[in-house]
């Protein structure tokens, strides 16, 4: 993807989306900053979750993240055991404190669930949640 381009402003095409997503799942890196433009710390990209699927429990260690359902509606499980449960839908946010563990699972069998996703980090921590 192309760097940070004229006045500080930099364009992600959906079809540069789906050519990453396509190589290797359902997650799809829109900015991920490693200095250009003075950002150092943030990731947004997009994550699709498949018709009846599951993200699996996971966390993201120290970091924050927010969740943005732009598409289709998402039983989200969180905390010890995952035993609270919501349901969030197109336009809904989610906002997780450092290692909170978490789980998106798509409620259709038909459609997909795409998120926007912001984590405060680049890293690329994402810890298996089995409790």
């Amino acid at each position: 993807m192309s760097g940070i381009g004229e006045q500080g402003v930099r364009i992600v095409r959906a079809e540069q989306q789906r050519t990453e997503r396509e190589a290797g799942g359902g997650r799809a890196t829109a900015f991920n900053f490693t200095g250009e433009g003075g950002s150092t710390r943030t990731w947004i990209g997009t994550v699709t979750v498949q018709p009846g699927g599951c993200t699996g429990g996971h966390h993201h260690g120290r970091h924050e993240v927010v969740v943005y359902v732009v598409s289709g509606r998402v039983e989200l499980s969180w905390g010890e055991k995952l035993a609270h449960k919501a349901e969030i839908g197109p336009g809904d946010l989610a906002y997780f404190t450092p290692g909170i563990p978490h789980q998106e699972r798509n409620l259709s069998e038909t459609e997909t669930v795409e998120f926007l996703v912001v984590r405060s980090d680049n890293e690329r921590i994402a810890v298996p949640w089995e409790d």
